[in-house]
């Protein structure tokens, strides 16, 4: 199963880039044997869109065919191992691709937000959305890594 991570705002060279290239790589590598990957990301300029309605549709076009999961604050929380389930379940139905939506500054669009299959949370505080997509790819690296049952989720 195909994942793309679609996100508003470019990462600048830095830590946050670093952590994001390490997270994809032990993804890929671990999440190829487990029927998931690639990962990929996809940067959108948020010169170039204005306005969340702008953000939306530029978002849409490079999200895949298949699931959508939108990343906001009022999501639903998930425990690491119920995500991991999660991505499994959805795997194991056949679905060829899973899209993560992370929107610019102000959040999503409600009518992308509204027709996502998860609205997912990464807790009740509000995070910069450059990092949240570190903690995104950490998080399906570490879903990866349980499914494997490695030992870098412990309990």
């Amino acid at each position: 199963m195909r994942l793309v991570v679609a996100a508003i705002g470019r990462l600048r060279p830095g830590p946050e880039a670093t952590m994001v290239t390490d997270y994809r790589t032990r993804f890929d590598g671990l999440g190829r044997r487990l029927g998931l990957g690639p990962l990929d990301l996809v940067e959108i300029d948020e010169r170039k869109v204005r306005g969340r309605p702008a953000e939306a549709a530029a978002l849409a076009r490079a999200l895949p065919e298949g699931l959508l999961c939108a990343l906001d604050e009022h999501g639903r929380q998930l425990a690491s191992p119920d995500f991991a389930a999660l991505l499994a379940k959805w795997r194991d139905a056949g679905r060829a691709a899973a899209g993560f939506a992370i929107g610019g500054p102000d959040g999503l669009d409600p009518g992308l937000r509204d027709r996502a299959d998860l609205v997912l949370s990464l807790g009740p505080m509000v995070w910069p959305h450059l990092l949240v997509r570190v903690m995104l790819t950490e998080q399906l690296y570490r879903a990866a890594a349980i499914l494997a049952g490695t030992p870098y989720h412990r309990t």
